[in-house]
């Protein structure tokens, strides 16, 4: 793949038509830890409004939502029964809303996310949240092997800056991470430039 046919088909370009629209929401780890007080990832502000969106369009649309939740070690922000590991987004039970807990960076390893998917119909997904270069990423490199079309709104997920390294770099702002994730991940995804571009449809 080249650098030219990733570049034109990652993302859309300013001006155009939004996507076509996507049958479900994945929210990736918004845990409190990782988005509220001293230790949330540094562009939380701006994160938490944007996924807000995200999930008030794909409730009205009667879209399947499921949110991610990591269970950590002990000590980590995401250890499992502490505050701080809670979702930052409630869940909405009664019109059928998931939660899926895992242990490693792919929400699809080890969790029920494949045969819900599989079982609703589920063609395709937007995926938003913590952190860009890991849970996000691996999650959407999951589901586009195994056939989903996966849609990523650049202002809808976030991670921390990378610290230096002795003899490797200087640190790297959080920013150029997530967008580095987002190239990473090759031409099948499709990346919007905000979540504006990101439509929803009902089961």
């Amino acid at each position: 793949m080249s650098s030219a046919t990733a570049s034109s088909s990652q993302s859309t370009p300013a001006g155009s038509a939004p996507v076509e629209p996507v049958e479900a929401l994945v929210i990736v780890d918004t845990q409190s830890g990782f988005v509220v007080g001293d230790e949330a990832v540094p562009d939380a502000e701006r994160l938490l409004p944007r996924v807000e969106q995200l999930l008030a369009k794909a409730r009205a649309a009667g879209s399947l939502v499921i949110q991610l939740q990591n269970d950590g070690p002990e000590g980590a922000l995401d250890e499992r029964g502490t505050p701080t590991w809670e979702t930052h987004f409630p869940v909405d039970a009664e019109r059928g809303e998931l939660v899926f807990h895992k242990t490693v960076d792919d929400g699809f390893e080890e969790t029920e996310l494949e045969d819900v998917l599989r079982a609703e119909g589920i063609g395709s997904l937007a995926l938003c949240g913590v952190m860009s270069e890991m849970c996000v990423s691996a999650t959407a490199r999951t589901a586009l092997d195994l056939g989903f079309r996966v849609v990523i709104a650049h202002d809808a997920h976030a991670t921390y800056d990378i610290p230096a390294a002795a003899g490797i770099s200087d640190a790297i702002p959080a920013a150029t991470v997530s967008r580095v994730a987002e190239w990473a991940l090759g031409d099948e995804v499709e990346i919007v430039p905000s979540v504006d571009d990101v439509g929803f449809v009902a089961l």
